[in-house]
């Protein structure tokens, strides 16, 4: 039994690995407008833009079908800096090098309103070429933030650092 779990570990440790060569690969080459949807209130008329680096930590977890080696499951773990400052926790359903699929829940502070909202991410890779979207869930926005509709683009460094580029509307519930 020993055996059986150490070679699982081992599989997602891999799994692990492929993803985290698509985040590379992926590099700043992403995103996707956000479906916007009718409001009785006034929305802001103009996009704005945040941006600044952020930390992530993935985690392998056990996938449901343990059988199948090209899917994998992992934890995301997230601390924003600069325009937005805050944490994330999510996770994470990849296909091998192929594609993936996250949900996280973002807490923080932006640009001095402070509340909640929810990334969703779809990103694939065909013939090397990375597409990406990360959209805020529409109505996830909660406190302050109520009302948040918008994008994120990731990029990532050579040296492996992380940043963001968030360009969103916001109610104007003033």
């Amino acid at each position: 039994m020993v055996i059986r779990e150490n070679a699982m570990k081992r599989q997602l440790l891999v799994v692990t690995a492929r993803i985290l060569s698509m985040f590379a690969l992926i590099g700043s080459t992403y995103a996707q407008t956000a479906a916007s949807s009718p409001t009785t209130q006034k929305e802001a008329q103009m996009t704005q833009r945040a941006s600044g680096p952020f930390d992530v930590k993935l985690n392998p977890l056990p996938t449901y079908n343990q059988e199948d080696k090209t899917l994998g499951r992992m934890s995301i773990d997230k601390q924003f800096h600069g325009d937005l400052d805050g944490t994330s926790k999510g996770e994470m359903l990849a296909a091998a090098r192929a594609g993936y699929v996250a949900i996280e829940k973002v807490t923080g502070t932006l640009k001095g309103r402070t509340g909640t909202f929810i990334l969703q991410h779809s990103a694939t890779m065909t013939n090397g070429t990375p597409h990406l979207s990360i959209i805020v869930v529409p109505d996830s926005g909660t406190g302050q933030l109520t009302g948040l509709a918008g994008k994120m683009k990731i990029m990532i460094a050579a040296d492996g650092k992380h940043s963001y580029e968030f360009d969103y509307t916001l109610l104007d519930i003033q």
